[in-house]
């Protein structure tokens, strides 16, 4: 007895991809790619910059509310050479031109930025973009007039801060800038881009 060819059922020939199908489908997945990858790359920078830039106004909230709760001064600063960064307060008996102590009774209040990141504080936030920042003579943070600190920003127990703004750089060339408003001491993060 004779057997009958087999059929995908109801006469058709069996289901399955012929190898010139394969291949056109494997061809349009990698044109696909090749468009899409260096997108990819961009979105990683943009990402790890706005990381970044959340965990460092984060601090400065944090900065600007115990500086209004507990009635002291309070700064970040921040190392530009190392990319480190942490929370400080002025102890509460003390002269005024006693040095910031490290807050230490609060979680994340420091931290390192990405390798592939550098930060500075600008003094005046609408020249950020400057290779050199200069702070106005200001005795309200208790440092002398000649001796700005030029790598912290300042909160206030009345609410406010001084004026000021981090640059945030990633080594490709884009980033973020985050301008503190002196008057209510809030962050504001906006793109940055080379003059």
């Amino acid at each position: 007895m004779k057997r009958a060819p087999a059929t995908g059922g109801a006469g058709f020939p069996p289901a399955g991809f012929t190898l010139i199908e394969l291949l056109v489908v494997i061809s349009l997945i990698a044109i696909l790619s090749a468009a899409i990858l260096p997108e990819m790359r961009g979105t990683y920078t943009h990402a790890t910059l706005r990381a970044a830039g959340r965990d460092l106004a984060s601090l400065c909230a944090l900065a600007a509310s115990r500086s209004v709760s507990f009635n002291q001064v309070h700064r970040v600063h921040l190392d530009p050479v190392t990319g480190r960064f942490r929370l400080e307060q002025r102890p509460r008996a003390t002269p005024r031109d006693t040095a910031f102590v490290p807050v230490r009774d609060v979680p994340h209040v420091h931290g390192q930025l990405d390798a592939r990141l550098t930060a500075r504080i600008a003094t005046q936030p609408d020249a950020a973009d400057t290779s050199q920042s200069t702070r106005p003579a200001s005795s309200r943070d208790g440092s002398a007039a000649g001796d700005p600190p030029a790598d912290a920003l300042v909160f206030y127990p009345d609410g406010t801060a001084d004026p000021g703004a981090i640059l945030l750089r990633h080594r490709d060339g884009s980033g973020l800038l985050l301008r503190v408003n002196p008057a209510t001491a809030r962050v504001r993060i906006s793109d940055w881009s080379p003059p």
